[in-house]
């Protein structure tokens, strides 16, 4: 794709929460939240561009965990005492959702208007808040029905969003690559198949404007060995511009994804570590991706941290200091892969 040099330098739009805006979200006050919120963000789009991402997002600051901007922003869901094995609390689905108004587009204007550089979002994937939510009994037929529901409001925000100037669109579904294992993972409420069609129907629009990207992060970790049938599966039946690919720890597996993306996809390959601190060796991570070359176009890719730095807003992977260096080290490598030209 011709314009995938604007987002060489990307990142999945979370970021360690400034000791500030932690502060206030657990004073309660509405209104000294929203204006920590503001000033973090901010500051948050002054960093990016300081360490010269080619993308800026709010840091998911506003938002309790990176399924917040659809959770807290529609009805029809309700928050439970359980907390899961991936440490995010449990969210079920007692009736088809509605949504109460925009989702991200109004931070999304703000980002537009306080830099040049292209604002980027990140929103849930709907089947991944379907296969998460659902509940037999609570009022909602079916896995897939609730999915679609959620499809319906992931599309339209979408579209809100690129008509606000966001040009870099992220659909996280971190259940997809345990799918595209040699030995696939139970599917859970929502079966492969349904979980494709439904995150299909989100990222579909009827026109792409020039230089505008939806991609699909569809894991943290690439599995231990993967079938090539189900990831090409993958790749084909959800028509997203850009895959958001796990390759920081030099496996196969992580090659084998990269091998079964269709020549017509941007990827982003995940180089640095998110969740520990050491910084990666430059001439190692290269080692890695110039073999790369015998199969795809590195025209074609970009660059970015594992995942997310703060999934979950009172849990941060790193401090913030060492965000910074993972961050810069991203850079780095762009700038080994592609020179300056970005």
């Amino acid at each position: 794709m011709a314009d995938t040099f604007n987002y060489r330098i990307d990142h999945h739009g979370s970021l360690v929460r400034p000791a500030a805006l932690t502060a206030a979200r657990a004073a309660g006050d509405p209104e000294a939240l929203k204006e920590a919120e503001t000033a973090a963000v901010e500051e948050a789009v002054v960093h990016q561009r300081k360490l010269r991402c080619t993308v800026v997002t709010d840091g998911d600051y506003p938002r309790e965990d990176f399924r917040s901007a659809v959770l807290d922003g529609v009805s029809g869901f309700r928050r439970t005492d359980e907390t899961g094995p991936d440490g995010l609390v449990r969210w079920v689905a007692e009736s088809l959702p509605k949504a109460n108004g925009p989702l991200l587009a109004d931070w999304a204007a703000r980002l537009a208007e306080l830099t040049v550089i292209a604002p980027k979002a990140s929103l849930p994937s709907p089947a991944y808040l379907a296969a998460t939510t659902y509940q037999d009994g609570l009022g909602v037929a079916s896995a897939r029905e609730l999915g679609e529901a959620l499809a319906e409001i992931v599309q339209a925000e979408i579209a809100l969003l690129v008509s606000k100037g966001v040009r870099l669109i992220q659909l996280n579904n971190p259940l997809l690559l345990d799918q595209v294992a040699a030995d696939p993972a139970a599917p859970g409420a929502l079966s492969f198949e349904d979980a494709l069609a439904v995150d299909a129907s989100a990222v579909r629009l009827d026109s792409r404007p020039e230089g505008v990207r939806i991609g699909v992060a569809p894991g943290w970790a690439a599995p231990a060995a993967v079938d090539r049938a189900r990831a090409e599966r993958l790749f084909t039946a959800v028509p997203a511009d850009r895959w958001v690919l796990p390759f920081d720890q030099g496996t196969e597996a992580e090659v084998d994804l990269v091998r079964a993306l269709p020549e017509e996809r941007d990827f982003c390959l995940g180089v640095v570590d998110a969740t520990r601190p050491e910084l990666e060796d430059v001439d190692t991570v290269m080692s890695r991706i110039d073999p790369l070359e015998a199969y795809k176009d590195l025209e074609d890719a970009a660059v970015a941290p594992s995942r997310g730095f703060a999934d979950i807003a009172s849990r941060p992977l790193l401090s913030a200091e060492d965000q910074r260096r993972k961050l810069v080290l991203v850079e780095t490598i762009a700038r080994y892969c592609w020179g300056n030209e970005f």
